[in-house]
């Protein structure tokens, strides 16, 4: 900014053709190349010549002093390392004026060579919308602040700060590369140290060396561990040097950068090693001189040739692919029946799971990489069709040999597809009552755009299809209870630090959102409403789906529309309301005394079978009934005590309900006391 403000200002006094207040004297014609002049020269007692940087490019001025103000603002200025002028009187004296500006910021030190300004890539920090800086060190960065990343790149001048920046050892929270050459810090990607050893030096040992240049201040030699020869074209001008390093980390940097146009440093290691090293600077490639026109043609055409015609083949491949696999889709059957939940199984101990352990240590989300995820998911075999719903498909699987669930979404599902994918991708959800998030991706098949949902697959279904097939006694009830409550108290509970997660409210919880694993237990799956909420700034997620829960399941503040919408306690409370419905429909299909009811969803008995919003709000708020509690159940102590927890769960105030910690709790110590009932006896 400040070149570009010194610049302003040389453009606003370079008016040298003409002034109402010209200076006394004979006048002298001035070589002038600014377009005020209306021509190549002006006429003034003073001539002048200008270098002045401008975003670090250097921009030359020739014209005339037409003022006492202006000679004196010119003329009597120390020259800067963004604006040099040289003034001069005399015909034409401006004319074969050559500037070259002062070498900025470098200390002089025995044993190191000045180094010349060279162009490096900005991003982040002070960059703001430039691309490029100038400095004489080029650097990348890596700072973790509050476990987020954030890489910048940058300059340095070869000062005591710089130098400094260079030298910091990385750690856990900060790592920085330094390098020299033009743009040599574009392809530059720091990472956090890992366990790996740091290199030391293999020795510390001091040579004398030959000292010679401007550096040299203690005369012509000196000691360190490394002897060096520089030659830099400052401007046309070849400055030659030879010195020595005597910080081990300043001569790794400088020794190990790859020559370039404007500067090559040759190290060596030994007693007066660089006595006799001359370097030379690499050749400059004279552009199109030494390839005649039909080599470059060649060169130029036959590529884009290639190019062409490998495109149109893979484009071509691409398509009989694509049409293979959609004809595979569309001639499949829907053979296990209508479900409106996702339906997945176990991944073995294999590849895929060694891919989920090492990505739950390694980052921040649930699932794998996103690279990897587009991988996984252009690999993977589409089997069969296990279910159809509103909401689109669901696919059982292969990918190398393992099971997974594939749920396709439909178009009009999207925002539910991109809150579930975004919620998994951003939040750390392994748990055993959770389902196993393995990734997303969008693909383009048959002309129309596919949403893939990929996931552990359990082959037992979804809780609602096994009530209606299989009956409980009362250690799997309280299994199947107790797995329901631990995996919502994992969503509602905030955890802190870089493996943490904030807080979720599920919002849609209900018997076909819970999937039965192979030991018994379930897991909670479809986290397309999700809520999340961030303790430290009190930050409430809604997302962007404008779709609301399931009518059946709906607490009473909801069909009222009394619901604090802003509070996310509100949103958690709504679902405990659903997971006492849940824990009643799997209380009616556990048998006691060798009786078990028929499985029936909440309020079978006072709402037809796709009941209305009216429907609901008339039995819940209105007449505020509640599920049935048959007479059997209070000879069974589970059930009784499952009973209880259940009506705890349905108060018409909010706040009176249970905590889903709270009801883990309670479960767990009514599964001991089962247990040491079974052992008394």
């Amino acid at each position: 900014m400040r070149s570009v403000a010194l610049f302003s200002v040389l453009l606003s006094l370079a008016t040298p053709c003409s002034s109402s207040d010209g200076t006394s004297g004979s006048t002298n014609a001035c070589l002038c190349d600014e377009p005020s002049c209306g021509g190549s020269s002006c006429f003034s007692q003073l001539c002048f010549a200008s270098l002045s940087l401008l975003s670090g490019k250097p921009v030359f001025q020739k014209g005339c002093i037409v003022s006492k103000e202006e000679e004196a603002l010119r003329c009597g200025k120390s020259p800067a390392p963004e604006l040099v002028v040289e003034c001069c009187s005399g015909h034409l004296c401006n004319m074969n004026i050559s500037l070259v500006p002062p070498v900025k910021d470098v200390e002089p030190s025995a044993g190191r060579p000045v180094l010349g300004d060279q162009e490096c890539v900005c991003e982040g920090g002070v960059c703001e919308q430039e691309q490029r800086c100038v400095g004489q060190h080029c650097f990348s960065s890596l700072k973790v602040i509050d476990g987020a990343a954030a890489q910048q790149k940058g300059c340095l001048r070869d000062d005591e700060e710089g130098r400094a920046v260079c030298a910091t050892p990385p750690s856990p929270l900060y790592a920085v590369k330094c390098c020299q050459g033009h743009l040599c810090n574009m392809n530059v990607t720091v990472h956090p140290p890992g366990k790996e050893e740091v290199l030391k030096p293999v020795t510390k040992e001091e040579h004398e060396c030959v000292c010679e240049g401007s550096s040299c201040v203690t005369g012509n030699r000196c000691r360190g561990h490394q002897c060096f020869s520089s030659l830099t074209d400052s401007a046309g001008t070849m400055v030659s040097q030879k010195g020595c390093f005597k910080v081990y980390e300043q001569s790794t940097l400088t020794c190990k950068t790859p020559p370039s146009r404007d500067q090559i440093v040759e190290c060596c290691q030994g007693h007066l090693c660089n006595m006799n090293i001359t370097v030379q600077l690499p050749p400059k490639d004279n552009g199109l001189s030494t390839y005649s026109v039909t080599t470059l043609v060649t060169v130029i055409v036959v590529p884009i040739i290639a190019l062409i015609f490998f495109s149109a083949v893979a484009v071509f491949v691409f398509r009989r692919i694509h049409r293979n696999q959609m004809e595979r889709l569309t001639t499949r059957d829907a053979e296990y029946g209508t479900i409106d939940g996702l339906i997945a199984s176990n991944v073995g101990e294999s590849t895929l799971a060694d891919l989920l352990d090492h990505s739950c240590t390694s980052g921040s989300g649930s699932g794998l990489p996103f690279l990897v995820q587009r991988t996984v998911a252009r690999q993977i075999t589409l089997n069969e069709c296990v279910g159809k719903g509103r909401y689109g498909e669901v696919w059982r699987g292969q990918w190398q040999g393992e099971s997974v669930a594939v749920k396709i979404f439909s178009s009009r599902d999207e925002k539910s597809w991109f809150r579930e994918t975004e919620i998994y991708n951003t939040v750390l959800l392994r748990h055993e009552n959770i389902l196993g998030f393995i990734a997303s991706d969008m693909t383009s098949r048959n002309s129309s755009t596919q949403l893939w949902l990929i996931t552990h697959f359990h082959e037992m279904g979804s809780l609602y299809d096994y009530l209606q097939l299989s009956t409980l006694d009362a250690p799997g009830c309280l299994r199947m209870a107790l797995s329901i409550a631990s995996g919502l108290a994992h969503l509602h509970v905030e955890i802190f630090g870089t493996q943490g997660k904030p807080a979720i409210a599920h919002r849609d919880l209900k018997s076909k959102n819970i999937l039965v694993k192979k030991n018994g237990q379930c897991c909670i799956a479809d986290l397309g409403l999700a809520v999340m909420h961030f303790q430290d700034t009190n930050e409430l997620d809604v997302g962007n789906n404008p779709k609301v829960g399931t009518k059946r399941y709906m607490a009473p503040e909801v069909l009222d529309d009394s619901i604090q919408m802003d509070s996310f306690e509100s949103y958690k409370r709504v679902d405990i309301w659903a997971l006492g419905l849940v824990l009643w429909e799997i209380a009616r299909r556990t048998v006691s005394n060798g009786i078990v009811e028929d499985y029936k969803p909440p309020f079978h008995d006072v709402v037809p079978s796709d009941p209305s919003f009216e429907d609901m709000k008339k039995v819940v708020c209105v007449d505020q009934q509640r599920p049935n509690i048959p007479n059997r159940w209070f000879s069974d102590l589970t059930l009784t005590s499952m009973a209880k927890l259940m009506k705890e769960c349905w108060y018409q105030n909010p706040s009176a309900r249970l905590t889903a910690l709270r009801i883990k709790k309670t479960l767990t110590k009514i599964d001991n006391s089962l247990d040491k009932i079974k052992t008394d006896i």
